[in-house]
């Protein structure tokens, strides 16, 4: 019996002998290589580490160095300096179960398309980390992650898992497009509903907080969000900075607070913004609202040739569509008021009134190209009930037809100044006068016109002007066809024989002032030049000899003359 109870004993040495020298290789280069490849061989998994430790004053922990770790034949999905692993009793019928694990230094990459990995944990914790989920809704990449989740079971496409409970700050986090730094991150998961309780961050110069959650359809709502002091800055135009906003997934705002923002872009800018805005959804590149509100001003708005000083907006959205209670704003030394409603039904704006007062404005080198082109497709039409002009500055610097009108006022009614996406003057009544006026060359004082519009033709009523010491007077018609065509009257009495010179006639053999009739038809087709399609004559008598010129297709074809 000693001798057999020698030999166990020996033999147990031997056991014990040998677990002592495999657990010395096991925490050797060779024992990780070991490791390492008998996972990578036996799984669809390639595993690579550089050290395993354990230490038996902390048996249930065990620690890997410089690990790389996913699916075979596609990128590494965890790479990382060092990774502890928490061990339980639940790992003799679970073995990829921890009771947790601690990521350090490194990077985590999320995949939607990736497989499940094969691990889970009661607690998952990082330590500067890099997450990086490119593929998702939104591409995210954060830096210097530290936090965790409780628990994590990851699943297909979903690295977070279905239920925990997470907690994280960044560094800095980048999320479609947008950098943020110093993000704190609070909230939780359940069924694939996400609760963010609290986020935080630091953002262009300023900050960021709110409130919001998900559900599992992927809608998102907002309960608040606050942008405080943003001083931010892209290469952007207004649309493409705008276009990210509308291609989000459905979102709701319930309410959303910017004070004292300033942003830049290509061409355009906003200086001390502040804005409110309540229940709204972006939805599919659109909007829709029950009871939303929007009240916004600024110091400045910058966009291309278009400046807009300290305006004032505030409107209400509706189902129906938006009623805008309130639009002013200092524009070109002057002053621009409005309010009205757009209906979705069909995409019509309608004004309730307009004033413009104190412009000293002058107009855009391409004003005749942007007057033809299409309205955009969310505005089809526009209608002013009521227009004042008070005391305006008008310049035309183009060189084919230069003009300026200085003091000018007007009045209207019910004017239809857009129709089916296109500019015009559709329907309504319009007076306007100047105090002066120069028209290519010409100096006018008192100019004043009166006309009506209707769905056939728009009735210039009234027409006059003091031209030095003579008198302009007339009347024309214009077709609300396609072809435009037109007809014009215009009497002078003691003016200028070659008064209608810079204005497109030939020179009139005659000299000094007299009296004149022109009249003329013609059409004003789009894309088709005026002067071929210009007929008509031209009548001018100075003392007691008269001249008789007639225009055929825009050419003079006879000229008469007689002594009275």
């Amino acid at each position: 019996m000693k001798r057999l109870g020698k030999i166990l004993l020996t033999l147990l040495l031997l056991l014990l002998l040998v677990a002592i020298l495999l657990y010395v290789l096991l925490q050797t280069q060779w024992g990780a290589g070991w490791i390492s490849r008998s996972i990578s061989q036996r799984t669809d998994y390639q595993l690579a580490f550089s050290k395993l430790e354990h230490n038996f004053s902390d048996p249930s922990l065990l620690t890997l160095d410089n690990v790389s770790f996913g699916r075979k034949t596609q990128p590494a999905t965890l790479v990382a300096k060092r990774v502890d692993l928490g061990l339980s009793l639940a790992q003799f019928t679970h073995p990829g179960h921890f009771s947790s694990i601690r990521l350090e230094k490194g990077t985590l990459n999320v995949w939607r398309t990736a497989a499940p990995l094969p691990l889970e944990a009661d607690r998952l914790q990082l330590s500067e980390m890099a997450v990086d989920a490119p593929d998702g809704e939104l591409p995210i990449k954060a830096e210097r992650v530290v936090g965790g989740l409780t628990p994590w079971k990851p699943q297909a496409g979903n690295m977070p898992g279905s239920d925990a409970r997470f907690q994280m700050s960044a560094a800095s986090l980048n999320v479609g497009g947008f950098p943020a730094k110093n993000v704190l991150l609070q909230g939780s998961i359940s069924q694939q509903q996400w609760v963010i309780s609290n986020f935080g961050a630091d953002l262009a110069l300023g900050s960021i907080t709110g409130r919001a959650q998900r559900d599992a359809t992927g809608r998102w709502d907002v309960a608040n969000l606050r942008l405080n002091n943003i001083r931010l800055q892209s290469s952007r135009s207004l649309p493409g900075f705008i276009e990210p906003l509308l291609s989000l997934p459905p979102i709701h705002f319930e309410r959303i607070d910017v004070t004292d923002a300033r942003l830049e872009g290509a061409d355009w800018a906003i200086t001390d913004l502040d804005l409110a805005l309540k229940n709204i959804t972006l939805r599919d590149g659109d909007w829709e609202s029950r009871e939303g509100s929007l009240s916004m001003n600024a110091n400045s708005f910058v966009n291309g040739s278009l400046e807009l000083n300290d305006p004032i907006v505030n409107m209400t959205f509706s189902p129906e569509g938006v009623a805008l209670t309130q639009l002013s704003s200092r524009w070109a030394n002057g002053l621009i008021r409005t309010a009205g409603t757009w209906q979705r039904s069909d995409k019509k704006l309608t004004l309730d009134q307009l004033a413009i007062a104190g412009l000293e404005y002058t107009l855009p080198q391409n004003w005749r190209d942007l007057w033809m082109a299409p309205l955009p497709a969310w505005l089809s039409g526009i209608e002013v009930k009521r227009f004042e002009a008070n005391r305006n500055l008008i310049i035309d610097i183009n060189p084919d037809f230069p003009f300026q009108m200085t003091s000018l006022e007007g009045s209207g009614s019910d004017l239809l100044l857009a129709r089916d996406r296109q500019w015009g003057i559709w329907s309504g009544r319009l007076s306007v006068n100047a105090a002066e006026a120069t028209f290519n060359r010409v100096d006018v004082r008192h100019p004043s016109l009166a006309l009506t519009a209707d769905d056939n033709s728009i009735a210039v009523t009234e027409m006059s002007a003091f031209v030095k010491s003579g008198m302009v007077e007339g009347l024309a018609t214009l077709s609300q066809q396609p072809q435009r065509a037109f007809s014009l009257t215009l009497n002078g009495r003691q003016v200028p024989a070659n008064l209608l010179h810079e204005w497109g006639w030939p020179d009139v053999d005659l000299q000094g002032d007299g009296d004149m009739q022109l009249k003329i038809e013609g059409r004003l087709a789009a894309g088709t030049p005026l002067k071929p399609s210009v007929n008509g004559s031209l009548s001018t008598t100075v003392n007691d000899k008269t001249v008789q010129q007639r225009m055929q297709s825009g050419q003079v074809t006879a000229a008469q003359s007689r002594a009275e």
